[in-house]
C-alpha cells in the first residue's frame, strides 16, 4: 500500500509525509497505465502501489485535454460543466474504494460518500431537467465571455481556466477525504458525535439547495406559462413575474440560496478534516479556497448580466444578501411592501 507511516494524528495534515514523498510517482504513472492497458491484474497492482491522491491527481490532468479537444472541437465551452456534478463523487468513491482495500476503517468515509453521492444526485438532476445535457447546450455566460475577448485570447483562456483549472479544482475540493482516509489508519473504527454532525449537516445543506432549486424551477416554469398564455399561474402574483427573476420563499432572504449550501458543502468537508485530525486548518484548504473564489467570480459575472436585464435587480441587490441573509430591520426581499402600495393606490 502506498500510503504514509502514520503515527500520530497530527501526521495526517504533514505535507512532508502525507504528499510530498509521492509526488514522482505521477512522472511513472502514465506509462505504466499505458503499458499495461490490456492487462487487468497488473492495472490492480498499480492501483493499489499508487498514492491514492497521486491517482486523483492524475485523472483531473488527463481529463483536461479531454474537456479542450472536445470544447475546441464542438466550439461549446461547457464541457466540464456536465461533468460538475459528478467528477467530485468519483473522486470521493476513488478514495474510498482504496481505503476498503487498504483493509482501513471506512465507516466516516463510507458515510461521507453516502452524502456525496446524494450531492451529486441532486446536482445533476437539476442540470439535466434544465437541458444541460442536452445536444448543443451550453453556459449562456461563456457566449457572453467570447464577446469580451478575441478567439486567440479565448483559446488561452479555454486551456489555462475552463479546461485545466476547472478540472483540478474538482479534485481539489475532495482531497479533504484524503486526510479523512489517513485519519483511518489511526482513529480506528470510531464514528464519534462530531462525524454524525457533520454528515448531518452535509445532508442538511443538500436538502437547503434542493429546496432552493425546486422554488427556482417552479417561478420559472410559471413565468414561462404567464409569458406564452398571460395568465397568472396559480400560487403567483403578476408583479413577481413581471419582475423576471425569483424574490419568493428562500430567494427572499438570499439571492443564491442554492449556491450558498453548495458551497458551505466542500467547506463542510474541508472542515470535517480539520475536526478529525484536530488542527485549525491544513493544506487542502486550498481546493476550499479556490470553489470560494470561483464561486464569487461567477456569481459577479452572473449578477452583472441580471442587472442589465431586470430593471428592478439592482434593487434586489441592495434588499437581499448574496449567499447569506442580511439582518433584519431592511425592506423586505420578497417586494412585499411594494405590493402594499401598488394595492393602495388602487383602491
Amino acid at each position: 500500500m502506498s500510503l504514509p507511516v502514520i503515527t500520530s494524528i497530527a501526521d495526517c495534515t504533514d505535507v512532508s509525509k502525507a504528499l510530498l514523498p509521492y509526488t514522482s510517482q505521477l512522472h511513472d504513472l502514465p506509462q505504466q497505465v499505458f503499458t499495461n492497458i490490456n492487462n487487468l491484474q497488473a492495472l490492480k497492482v498499480i492501483y493499489i502501489s499508487t498514492n491514492p491522491l497521486i491517482t486523483a491527481f492524475a485523472l483531473s490532468l488527463f481529463l483536461a485535454p479531454i474537456f479542450l479537444i472536445v470544447s475546441e472541437a464542438n466550439k461549446n465551452y461547457s464541457q466540464v460543466d456536465r461533468c460538475w456534478s459528478i467528477l467530485p463523487t468519483v473522486y470521493n468513491a476513488h478514495y474510498v474504494l482504496y481505503a476498503h482495500a487498504a483493509g482501513l476503517p471506512t465507516k466516516r468515509l463510507d458515510t461521507l460518500l453516502v452524502f456525496s453521492v446524494i450531492w451529486s444526485t441532486r446536482l445533476t438532476y437539476n442540470y439535466w431537467r434544465k437541458g444541460g445535457y442536452s445536444i448543443g447546450s451550453e453556459d449562456y455566460r461563456w457566449e457572453v465571455l467570447r464577446g469580451y475577448i478575441n478567439p486567440p485570447l479565448f483559446f488561452i483562456f479555454n486551456v489555462t481556466f475552463i479546461s485545466l483549472a476547472q478540472s483540478l479544482l474538482l479534485f481539489s475540493i475532495t482531497t479533504p477525504t484524503y486526510i479523512l482516509l489517513l485519519a483511518a489508519k489511526v482513529t480506528a473504527s470510531s464514528f464519534p458525535i462530531g462525524d454524525l454532525i457533520f454528515s448531518r449537516a452535509l445532508g442538511g445543506l443538500v436538502f437547503l439547495a434542493f429546496y432552493a432549486d425546486e422554488e427556482q424551477w417552479k417561478y420559472q416554469n410559471a413565468k414561462k406559462e404567464y409569458q406564452k398564455t398571460a395568465k397568472v399561474p396559480k400560487g403567483f402574483h403578476q408583479e413577481d413575474l413581471d419582475r423576471g427573476f425569483n424574490t419568493m420563499t428562500i430567494w427572499a432572504y438570499s439571492r443564491h440560496p442554492n449556491f450558498a449550501a453548495e458551497q458551505a458543502f466542500w467547506v463542510g468537508i474541508y472542515a470535517w478534516s480539520c475536526w478529525t485530525t484536530q488542527v485549525y486548518y491544513n493544506w487542502t484548504v486550498i481546493g476550499a479556497i479556490a470553489y470560494l473564489i470561483l464561486f464569487q467570480a461567477s456569481t459577479w459575472f452572473t449578477e452583472l448580466l441580471s442587472a442589465r436585464k431586470y430593471p428592478e435587480y439592482k434593487e434586489y441587490q441592495r434588499r437581499v444578501g448574496k449567499f447569506l441573509p442580511r439582518l433584519p430591520g431592511g425592506p423586505p426581499g420578497d417586494f412585499s411592501d411594494k405590493k402594499k402600495s401598488n394595492l393602495e393606490e388602487k383602491k
